[in-house]
């Protein structure tokens, strides 16, 4: 994962390619960012189920930090694939920039 941090902005991941689209009404959401959650966007949330892409702790955090923000509903009906995809950026989210392997962007 690369940090791409807008002008005094959050971090987002780089956009992750859904292998199936979201469908919302007619619009059809086909890339999805995730921003790096703040400490409080964890609550009620197990730092150990997120390190370990558990996911119903997914399910919470994914619509609280997704762009174009994804509902509950949509994470929950997301391709297996899809979910471990964005699962991962916020796995690499969690580690410190010291302890992130180099291909995540150290």
């Amino acid at each position: 994962m690369t940090d791409i941090p807008a002008a005094g902005g959050p971090t987002l991941s780089p956009p992750v390619e859904l292998d199936t689209p979201v469908k919302r009404g007619e619009q059809e959401i086909a890339k999805v960012q995730v921003r790096k959650p703040m400490a409080g966007e964890l609550r009620g949330l197990s730092l150990v189920d997120l390190a370990q892409l558990d996911a119903n702790a997914l399910f919470k955090l994914l619509p609280r930090i997704t762009l174009p923000t994804l509902t509950a509903p949509e994470v929950q009906g997301l391709d297996p694939a899809d979910l471990l995809a964005l699962g991962a950026e916020v796995s690499g989210f969690l580690l410190q920039k010291a302890a992130r392997p180099e291909s995540l962007g150290a």
